[in-house]
């Protein structure tokens, strides 16, 4: 029987991948790294990880997983091998701390399989209109704004 092995991979790609194969996430404008998630030398799943998109977190020693995104026939378990190998990579980088995002409604259940927990929750934010924007730096509204997401932290 094969085995899961992650291998080295480029933003554009994983970006490419996450287009095509994503419920609700778009690409990402930029990251630390990618890797990838090989199952009988087919690529099966991406995870992207970046600075923290809230920039209060953004400390130099805490990384966020941005997107992680595995086919449906990928093997069981296979998100939350992503999400322990992204964690181990950021450590080997001496980073300290890594988080990420679900939406509420999502069940959680490959982070906790990775041993990650909550540790909080977005509020909404609006600007009167239902986007997260402002009057300086207008966004493209995405229904996913406006929705309630929890924060898991690694270890």
């Amino acid at each position: 029987m094969s085995k899961l092995r992650v291998v080295p991979f480029t933003i554009r790609k994983a970006n490419e991948f996450i287009g095509k194969h994503h419920r609700h996430s778009r690409k990402v404008q930029g990251g630390k790294y990618a890797i990838a998630a090989i199952f009988e030398e087919d690529i099966v799943g991406v995870a992207i990880v970046g600075r923290p998109v809230a920039r209060l977190m953004d400390d130099g020693f805490t990384a966020e997983v941005t997107r992680c995104c595995v086919l449906p026939t990928a093997p069981k378990g296979s998100p939350s091998f992503l999400y322990g190998k992204c964690w181990r990579i950021w450590q080997q980088m001496g980073g300290d701390r890594m988080i990420t995002y679900t939406l509420k409604s999502e069940s959680g259940a490959s982070l906790r399989g990775a041993g990650w927990k909550i540790t909080g929750r977005t509020q909404k934010r609006t600007n009167g209109i239902g986007t997260w924007g402002s009057k300086e730096r207008t966004r493209e509204y995405y229904p996913i704004y406006g929705q309630l997401k929890l924060r898991w932290e690694a270890g």
